[in-house]
């Protein structure tokens, strides 16, 4: 089971921050450092100094990091045009040696779009432009040099694309499709998906969604494999009192992170995750909402990586 740490730089987060995070996690041993794409903070908090951008960030990381995977759960399709994405996951992929994975969404907070201008479709329209989009970025990357790609769709249409820059590897970063959807989502994951992954349900949930993909999966006589993966948010104390302090600085209730995320003593902890395990998850993204509490990421690094 690799553990991946996973922040929400809206809530409040600068990118010195970030690169704190980011190079605790690969000093930690951790697998991989990824952010939210996001724009508007979410709940009580003040979200200052503002939001940061998913991919200018991941640029200055690639470049300040040596060993960990970077990416974005989930990069959201209404907030850039297909072709200017192509080129910047593209470009981040390269200046990190090969280590982005390209995680993409149909995009659901409607307050963000408004606060800053961007439009925001309905959910039909989102799911047709977020399908369009897999199929135009992974053509980008994929034609082959000296080639050029056309595309012809309802919502977009490229005309003698040089399909460049070109990212790390032929195929192209893995690509990621999360969520909890029943039809389109599994479908989706299916046809263009390397990761598929459930975010913040219990192990009970968890399980449906991943047979729904897997059941996509044998639908379409698909023959390469399919990782699986959970987020899940993270409290983690070596007391009760060390457990009650994390979650009162992230404004959660004990009992609640218990029922519904990853809390609890390091034994709890890996108790919890081996239940994933045990339904095909092959990595899970530990939600890190207090991005100053660098003690917590090496406490879970201490006493529960390790003992997995």
């Amino acid at each position: 089971m690799r553990l991946r740490i996973f922040t929400e730089p809206q809530q409040g987060a600068g990118y010195e921050t970030l690169l704190a995070v980011a190079k605790a996690t690969e000093d930690l041993d951790f697998d991989a450092f990824y952010r939210s794409d996001h724009y508007l903070k979410m709940g009580e908090v003040s979200g200052e100094p503002g939001p940061t951008d998913a991919w200018i960030t991941l640029a200055g990381l690639a470049r300040e990091t040596s060993r960990i995977r970077l990416g974005t759960l989930m990069t959201a399709a209404t907030f850039r045009l297909p072709g200017p994405l192509a080129i910047s996951v593209a470009q981040v992929d390269r200046m990190s040696g090969g280590r982005v994975d390209f995680g993409v969404g149909t995009g659901w907070f409607e307050q963000e779009h408004t606060a800053y201008g961007i439009p925001f479709p309905s959910l039909n329209e989102r799911f047709e432009r977020l399908e369009e989009q897999l199929q135009i970025i992974t053509g980008l990357w994929r034609t082959p040099q000296g080639e050029t790609f056309d595309f012809d769709g309802a919502h977009y249409t490229l005309k003698d694309s040089p399909a460049l820059p070109k990212p790390a590897r032929p195929e192209g970063p893995p690509v990621l499709i999360g969520g909890f959807g029943a039809k389109r989502t599994p479908r989706l994951a299916a046809t263009y998906a390397d990761e598929y992954n459930v975010p913040f349900h219990k192990p009970d949930d968890t399980a449906v969604a991943f047979g729904r993909v897997r059941a996509a999966c044998e639908a379409q006589d698909r023959t390469r494999p399919m990782a699986y993966s959970a987020a899940q948010v993270v409290c983690c104390g070596r007391d009760e009192a060390e457990i009650k302090r994390r979650a009162d600085a992230i404004g959660r209730d004990v009992a609640e992170l218990r029922e519904n995320g990853l809390a609890g003593t390091p034994a709890e902890l890996v108790d919890k995750i081996g239940k994933f395990a045990e339904l095909g998850a092959d990595c899970l993204y530990l939600q890190v909402l207090d991005l100053h509490d660098l003690g917590h990421l090496e406490l879970l690094a201490a006493e529960v990586q390790s003992k997995l």
